[in-house]
Formats: structure tokens, C-alpha cells, sequence
């Protein structure tokens, strides 16, 4: 999918604000417990996905995330393919006051291409 210029634009400010998290960073905190968070559409979750993500498209995240994540004090790292779309979800979650929310850096891509498996 191409990205226009005002989306990527967008998605390289939010990530001023946040904190990205390296492969490494992700797993330890997969294994301390963090909600994974999948900003992608269904149809995108369902093709594949980090084991054990709760999909939350990015289009009904403020709505649905005190659902799955009622605590803003929890770990969430959130994903999308590349990063963009995790990064724009993880601002939204940062300015609703979600205190440790993270994204991961490069995204699903970026996160398989350091050779993990989700």
C-alpha cells in the first residue's frame, strides 16, 4: 500500500512522542506480560499475526481499547505491518493516558526481517 505524504508525515511526528521498541525490547516484554495490540484491519490479522495479539483496527481503537486494556497503567505494545499505523495507535493511546504504551519499531515487517518469528 502506498502511503501519501501527510500519512507518513503524520506517522514520523507521533513517533517524536513515543517510545519504539527493538525485537529484543518486545519479546522481554511479551514475557513480562504486556497486551500486544494489532492495529491492522481483520482481514490483515487474519492473514498472520504476533502469537497471542489482540486485534483493535486503528479506526475503532480509542472505542474498543478500554475493552481489552482497562488499566493505563498496563503494557501495550502496539503493531501494524511497517510501523506507521502502530506508531499513529501508540500517540492515541499515550494522549488517552496510557503511560507504558509502545510500538514496534519497523512493525511486523521490521520485527520478522530481524529474524523472529510473531
Amino acid at each position: 500500500m502506498k502511503h501519501t505524504p501527510e500519512f507518513l508525515a503524520m506517522a514520523e511526528e507521533a513517533r517524536k512522542r513515543i517510545r519504539e521498541l527493538s525485537p529484543d525490547e518486545v519479546k522481554a516484554r511479551v514475557k513480562a506480560g504486556a497486551v500486544v495490540i494489532d492495529v491492522r484491519e481483520k482481514e490483515e490479522f487474519e492473514e498472520k499475526h504476533f502469537a497471542g495479539a489482540v486485534n483493535i483496527s486503528r479506526g475503532t481503537l480509542e472505542m474498543r481499547i478500554s475493552e481489552v486494556v482497562p488499566d493505563k497503567n498496563a503494557q501495550v505494545i502496539c503493531y501494524c505491518a511497517g510501523g506507521n499505523r502502530g506508531a499513529l495507535a501508540t500517540d492515541t493511546l499515550v494522549k488517552m493516558g496510557y503511560k507504558n504504551a509502545c510500538s514496534i519499531s519497523g512493525g511486523l515487517r521490521g520485527y520478522e526481517s530481524s529474524g523472529n518469528d510473531q
